[in-house]
């Protein structure tokens, strides 16, 4: 399922590039600001995103953290808990399409890394882990205002975790929600 996954959005964003248009329509170079996600990974990010040579493709920087939580690893009921907090970093790359019917709007699909660092009084939560993603989602730049504006989707597939974290090796949807200042 996972190989047939990453195949699969590897061969759409292929058959995109061979079919899109070639210049990006964005009247932005560069982005920063905050995403607020779902929470796998992190709650809210420092974002940054850079278009590539005034091109269609982007590349997206984002340092989040999701504070302390308290997770039962024995279900309801349990007396035994955690609190993990987790710090995050993520790059994705990522291929923006133009949405001519609405100047400003584009969609784009991509994918990307991502690092966490987990920090726990049970040492079996704490440690780094590592994550693959495909993403896809719509960028929106407001004509008149310095403000860009995002949703995207992040399934992500843990590769590495610390020893007891990897309950979930994929996680499905991982939805967020970016607002950036804009730089010309």
């Amino acid at each position: 399922m996972k190989k047939q996954l990453i195949i699969l959005s590897l061969a759409m964003v292929c058959l995109l590039s061979a079919f899109s248009q070639t210049n990006n329509q964005t009247n932005y170079q560069s982005a920063i600001g905050l995403r607020i996600g779902t929470g796998y990974s992190d709650l809210i990010s420092a974002s940054y995103k850079t278009f590539l040579s005034h091109g269609p493709a982007a590349l997206e920087l984002d340092l989040g953290v999701k504070p302390a939580y308290s997770y039962y690893p024995g279900g309801l009921g349990t007396t035994y808990n955690t609190n993990i907090t987790i710090m995050s970093f993520s790059a994705s790359y990522q291929y923006h399409i133009p949405i001519e019917a609405v100047p400003g709007l584009q969609w784009f699909v991509g994918g990307g890394i991502l690092l966490t660092n987990s920090f726990s009084e049970n040492t079996d939560y704490s440690g780094i882990g590592f994550g693959l993603f495909p993403t896809g989602g719509m960028d929106y730049k407001f004509g008149k205002i310095p403000l860009d504006v995002s949703v995207d989707i992040r399934p992500t597939f843990r590769v590495a975790s610390p020893k007891y974290y990897n309950y979930e090796n994929f996680y499905f949807p991982d939805f967020g929600f970016s607002a950036r200042y804009t730089i010309h």
